[in-house]
């Protein structure tokens, strides 16, 4: 009797997020007429150089109303450039906020409950694409995964118009 190998089939789903990419900024230049950087006598303890110079420095950012400001040294310079140092952390946070927020918008709503899925790539023992939503199915799979999906792009907005005049309807 010959020897038997039982294969159980396996299942495997797999979600892919397909995103742009999106250069992340580490640094944030400030040109000088987006500014207007005031000086004023600090107040609190110093001394008598408290009252005699005008070392402490607001620097308002005028494309967003932001402003910073800072009396800490002794100095107009280092107190400017503490400043400015301010300013630009809370820009590129800004910054970074919005590159978020872009990158939410286009990523969409996120479903990835089971049942949710687009499209079933199926590799063996046959090979298919198919979209679940349009219907469209094909079976050169190579093609597909080399980025020859044309046909599904023009299918998914047909599909989309579709819904949308639906929705318009009610």
């Amino acid at each position: 009797m010959p020897n038997r190998v039982d294969v159980a089939p396996v299942d495997r789903a797999v979600q892919a997020d397909v995103a742009p990419v999106v250069e992340r900024t580490d640094h944030i230049d400030i040109p000088e007429d987006e500014i207007r950087v005031d000086v004023y006598r600090s107040s609190g303890p110093g001394g008598q150089g408290v009252n005699t110079t005008d070392s402490a420095v607001r620097i308002t950012h005028l494309p967003t109303g932001i402003v910073v400001s800072c009396q800490n040294e002794r100095s107009q310079i280092q107190n400017r450039a503490t400043a400015m140092a301010v300013l630009k952390a809370k820009l590129l946070e800004r910054k970074r906020q919005q590159e978020a927020e872009k990158m939410a918008e286009l990523r969409g709503e996120a479903t990835s409950s089971w049942g949710t899925q687009i499209r079933n790539y199926v590799m063996m023992p046959y090979q298919s694409v198919k979209d679940l939503r349009t219907g469209v199915e094909t079976g050169n799979i190579q093609a597909v995964m080399d980025g020859e999906i044309d046909e599904f792009v023009d299918a998914e907005v047909r599909w989309l118009r579709r819904k949308e005049s639906e929705a318009g309807d009610e």
